[in-house]
C-alpha cells in the first residue's frame, strides 16, 4: 500500500514495483506531487536526508484508501507517514482495527527523522502512541538514542513491551540486533562482514528480512509470534541481518531477492560468535 502520484516520479515507483512482481491494487494514484528525498552520505557510508515534502503524495491518505486487502495476515507501518497528518490518523485507524481483529500481524518501524519530529517528547508521543497498536517493533540504537536521550536501548525495548508489544527488535549497526519479547526473554545475533556501499534502505531492508524470515517458519500470526521459540527468533534475527547486510554492499536502496539472500548465506560472515 503506497500513495504513488501520477507524476513521472510516481510512474518510475509505480514501474519500478511492478517490475519486481509487486501487487499494486490497494496502491493509490494520488493527485499530488511526489516526495523528494535528496541521501547524503558520511565518511562511514551513513546516510542522511534532507526531504521536501509539503502537500505531496504520501502524507494524504483518507479513510477509503486506507483500507487493508482482503486476505492480509500482516501489517507493516511506521515512519513519516505515521506522525504526519493528514493521512497518520487514518494509517493509525487502520491499524487498531487490524490490531483489534487478532488475527493480523502488527509491525511498526519508527525509522525517526529527527528534522521532521518537533522535539524528543513529541516523537515519544507519536511513536508509544503506535507501539500501542504493533505486536512486532523494530528500531535502530540511533532511534532510540534521540527519542530517549536517557535510557538504554534494553530500557526502552522493555518499556515498549509494557505499551503492548509482543516482540521489539533494536538494531545496532555494526553490533547486529537483539531481540526483546514480552516472556522475559531476549536473544542478540552479531553482524555480518560485509563491504558497505552505503546504508540507504537498510533499516528497511532488515524488516522486510524479519517478516519473511517470520513467515518461512509459520510465526507470521500475533499468537505465532508470542509463541516464538528463542532460537526460532535468532534464526530470524539472522536471516534479517544476512538481507540488510546484502543491501548494504549495493549503491542506493537495492533489497535482495530471496535467490540473492541464498547466494550470499556462506559467502557473508558473522562478524563474531553467537552471543
Amino acid at each position: 500500500m503506497a500513495r504513488l502520484a501520477d507524476t513521472a516520479f510516481g510512474r518510475i515507483l509505480r514501474d519500478h514495483a511492478q517490475a519486481e512482481g509487486i501487487d499494486l491494487h490497494a496502491a493509490p494514484r494520488a493527485a499530488e506531487q511526489s516526495t523528494l528525498a535528496v541521501v547524503s552520505l558520511d565518511a562511514e557510508a551513513r546516510a542522511s536526508y534532507d526531504f521536501y515534502l509539503d502537500g505531496t503524495a504520501d502524507w494524504q491518505w483518507t479513510a477509503e484508501e486506507a483500507r487493508a486487502p482482503a486476505g492480509t495476515a500482516v501489517l507493516h507501518f511506521g515512519s513519516i507517514a505515521s506522525w504526519t497528518p493528514p493521512g497518520d490518523a487514518p494509517i493509525g485507524q487502520l491499524a487498531a482495527r487490524l490490531r483489534a481483529r487478532g488475527d493480523v500481524l502488527v509491525s511498526y518501524d519508527p525509522n525517526v527523522r529527527p528534522g521532521l519530529l518537533a522535539d524528543h517528547r513529541h516523537g515519544q508521543r507519536v511513536v508509544e502512541s503506535a507501539i500501542g497498536l504493533a505486536h512486532l517493533a523494530k528500531a535502530s540504537t540511533e532511534d532510540v538514542a534521540w527519542l530517549y536521550p536517557d535510557r538504554t536501548p534494553a530500557d526502552v525495548a522493555r518499556h515498549w513491551l509494557g505499551l503492548g508489544a509482543t516482540a521489539v527488535v533494536i538494531t545496532s549497526s555494526a553490533d547486529g540486533a537483539e531481540a526483546f519479547t514480552a516472556q522475559g526473554w531476549s536473544v542478540r545475533r552479531p553482524a555480518r562482514h560485509v563491504r558497505v556501499a552505503d546504508t540507504v534502505g537498510a533499516g528497511d531492508s532488515f524488516t522486510a528480512g524479519l517478516i519473511g524470515a517470520l513467515i518461512g517458519r509459520g510465526r507470521y500470526t500475533p499468537a505465532g509470534l508470542a509463541q516464538c521459540r528463542p532460537d526460532e527468533l535468532a534464526g530470524a534475527l539472522d536471516d534479517a541481518i544476512l538481507v540488510a547486510s546484502v543491501n548494504c554492499e549495493r549503491p542506493g536502496n537495492d533489497p535482495p531477492t530471496a535467490a540473492d539472500v541464498a547466494a550470499a548465506r556462506d559467502r557473508l560472515k558473522p562478524a563474531s560468535g553467537p552471543r
